[in-house]
């Protein structure tokens, strides 16, 4: 069945209660970030566990960083008394401690790799925005070089093998956001000779709990990619530090 999603809540919007027992996921649609952890979510069968709250980041409520999370970006978990974030923590967050498949195999070597690949994150969204950034697709070629090269460790079409797991988590809500934009923008197909990447996309679309979550409009991508980049500064070190670090604001505001 499709879930319900309700509607993002902004300045005016009443606060919920907060700590009464109720696990409650904030984020915002558009936001790579927040994806991430709203995919985890599903993927372990925790809809009706879970409280989806969505905010408006262009008009958010202020009791959001006065009440529940002062660092005032999403994603963020209400859970056990406490208010955490950090996506690339919540995700492994969500999987040590609910119900429901893990999402980790548990082979000690693909353990490794996962953080491995996570090691690798910032590096690889760098590349890619610095290409946003600029004229040339040479940053975004090896960007997504090294995400074929990664794809072909494991036998499956995803990072960690056969199975769906964080790794894919991790990255595939900003690849798809990528696939989107540089189409659009300067006419790049990263799957261009890269089967394994075409071949990862495309058992992805078919996972439900992540296709739940796609609920960006291409259209809204691009201009908020073109809003973004075009008052960034030219330094590639000023877009990392900026914009790649987890989560100043959310990229897709």
């Amino acid at each position: 069945s499709v879930e319900y999603l309700p509607p993002p809540l902004d300045a005016t919007a009443q606060q919920p209660a907060i700590f009464d027992g109720t696990i409650r996921l904030y984020l915002a649609y558009p936001c790579p970030y927040a994806q991430r952890v709203w995919i985890a979510r599903n993927c372990k069968g925790l809809q009706d566990k879970i409280k989806l709250v969505p905010l408006n980041l262009q008009n958010r409520p202020a009791w959001y960083k006065e009440k529940v999370y002062p660092e005032n970006k999403v994603p963020s978990l209400e859970h056990n008394g406490k208010v955490i974030g950090e996506s690339l923590d919540l995700i492994k967050y969500v999987d040590s401690n609910f119900e429901g498949p893990s999402l980790l195999p548990d082979d000690a070597d693909k353990k490794e790799y996962f953080e491995t690949l996570l090691s690798h994150m910032d590096e690889f969204l760098g590349l890619v925005y610095a290409t946003f950034k600029g004229d040339s697709t040479k940053d975004a070629d090896a960007a997504f070089d090294h995400l074929e090269t990664a794809l072909a460790k494991y036998d499956g079409p995803f990072l960690l093998g056969n199975e769906f797991t964080l790794a894919d988590i991790a990255f595939i809500p900003f690849v798809e956001r990528f696939q989107i934009y540089l189409s659009e923008v300067f006419n790049y197909d990263l799957t261009a000779g890269r089967p394994k990447v075409a071949a990862w996309i495309e058992a992805a679309d078919k996972i439900d709990a992540y296709k739940q979550t796609k609920k960006s409009d291409p259209k809204e991508i691009v201009e908020i990619y073109k809003r973004i980049f075009s008052v960034l500064p030219r330094s590639e070190d000023e877009i990392g530090t900026m914009y790649v670090k987890e989560n100043k604001v959310c990229l897709d505001q």
